[in-house]
């Protein structure tokens, strides 16, 4: 069997647990029901559902001021819906940016473009690379927005690369009163170490000007090695790689390793046949008809055979991609130090507990940055931790194992991923956590950009 990249990876992951889950009821969503009759809203995995009052899809920077100038109420602005967490719910209003989108601007000198903010971080690779640039870096899913991305301080993979916030140069921000701010470091350095990771709480982004380079290729090598193995080496093998990282196996002792390097040579990225696409998913299907104690011997097998691969592409080709197969993810990040002992625990959980879970995690390295709010954000790089469960099954049993273990390492969470901290926790975690609040309350007074999530995170409201 040749080798896999992320995406076949964990996409195998999640049609095993969907054929698993077949048969079962799929209670698990953390969907809500409301009595009103408005029409319902819900996020991409279909777990969070909220009933606006109304919607507003604005054509122009100018309508969205205007609305928000002439109106009261709740709003919440919409990307993909492709945050785990309950960001957008609201019985007020909702902001949808689906017609804000595309490349404005572009500055060749500096290397910098401007896109609307409700543009898809698919749509960007190849207008970028026709004006000569190319990002720095990309998150593995490319069906968010650039806002909502930001937003959440959404991150990919390398030690040596922020979270895609890190590399903002401006913004244009559309305050609850309808004022427009255009802010950068420069003119403003802490309102903009706030706006770049605000989780929609200042109000509406509408534009947002990245920092790129020039185009280049990317050249994804695919192996697969002993977890603790791979582990012992990690912080030498960060190092040398551009991007390095691990999907380990639960309820096995290995780990795919994806190693990531700039390269010269030709593109070469054909498509895995649907013949082994196939027989893998049969594989990892095969391995829920056993209970999860007898898995080990099975997956350790299958994990041997497993063939390392290559493939070459447009950097925005390797970084990021489809991923069809719905779910929903917890995710913290921790010092890197702490990285290695908080996964082990986190597999032996799992074997010692002997959940039911086919779904692999993600580790990987993410450098510190100096916003606010973001989950890498301090003195120190980071290592994030994910977990999984496909969409259709109840990730409550499974998560609220897991979620402690992450506190026990000093773990913050990802904005757009399933935790359940409140403002206290949060405001022990950041430093700047105290400061945001001052400046989220004094351009949003009435907390207009509140919703009963963003209360718990920001007020403490139950």
């Amino acid at each position: 069997m040749k080798g896999l990249n992320r995406r076949q990876f964990l996409a195998a992951g999640a049609m095993a647990a969907l054929s698993s889950a077949a048969a079962r009821v799929a209670a698990g969503s953390n969907a809500t029901s409301a009595n009103n009759q408005s029409l319902p809203w819900r996020n991409w995995s279909g777990g969070v559902v909220g009933y606006p009052e109304g919607r507003l899809a604005p054509s122009s920077e100018a309508q969205l001021a205007d609305y928000l100038a002439g109106t009261s109420g709740t709003i919440r602005p919409v990307g993909s819906g492709h945050s785990f967490t309950p960001l957008v719910p609201t019985d007020g209003h909702i902001v949808v940016l689906d017609k804000l989108t595309g490349l404005l601007s572009h500055d060749s000198e500096k290397q910098r473009a401007t896109f609307a903010a409700g543009t898809r971080l698919a749509d960007m690779g190849m207008p970028l690379k026709q004006v000569g640039q190319g990002m720095f870096n990309l998150p593995d899913i490319d069906r968010q927005t650039l806002a909502g991305a930001c937003s959440t301080a959404t991150h990919g993979t390398g030690i040596g690369f922020k979270s895609l916030s890190g590399y903002i140069s401006s913004l244009r921000l559309i305050t609850p009163q309808g004022e427009q701010l255009d802010i950068d470091a420069q003119s403003n350095p802490e309102l903009f170490r706030a706006a770049v990771v605000s989780l929609g709480a200042l109000g509406v982004i509408t534009r947002i000007e990245m920092q790129n380079r020039t185009p280049y290729r990317l050249k994804q090598r695919n192996w697969v090695e002993k977890t603790e193995v791979i582990l012992s080496q990690f912080d030498q093998q960060a190092a040398s790689h551009r991007h390095f990282e691990i999907i380990p196996l639960t309820h096995s002792d290995y780990s795919l390793v994806l190693a990531t390097d700039e390269t010269d040579e030709p593109i070469n990225n054909p498509p895995t046949s649907p013949e082994e696409d196939a027989a893998f998913g049969a594989a990892m299907r095969g391995w829920m008809t056993l209970p999860p104690e007898q898995r080990r011997p099975q997956i350790n097998a299958l994990a041997q055979f497993i063939q390392p691969s290559e493939r070459v592409d447009d950097s925005y080709k390797i970084l990021s991609s489809v991923r069809a197969n719905r779910f929903n993810e917890m995710e913290y990040s921790l010092p890197k130090e702490a990285g290695a002992a908080c996964l082990l625990e986190i597999l032996a959980t799992i074997a010692d507990q002997k959940l039911d879970v086919v779904f692999p995690l993600e580790y990987r390295y993410v450098a510190r940055d100096d916003s606010m709010l973001s989950m890498s954000s301090g003195h120190e790089d980071h290592v994030a931790i994910s977990v999984h469960r496909v969409a259709s099954e109840d990730y409550r049993p499974y998560f609220d194992v897991i979620e402690p273990i992450f506190w026990k390492y000093g773990g913050r969470p990802h904005w757009g991923k399933i935790h359940t901290l409140g403002a206290a926790q949060l405001t022990e975690l950041y430093p700047d956590f105290a400061r945001f609040q001052q400046i989220r309350e004094d351009i949003d007074p009435r907390g207009r950009m509140l919703n009963a999530h963003l209360r718990k995170l920001f007020v403490g409201d139950s």
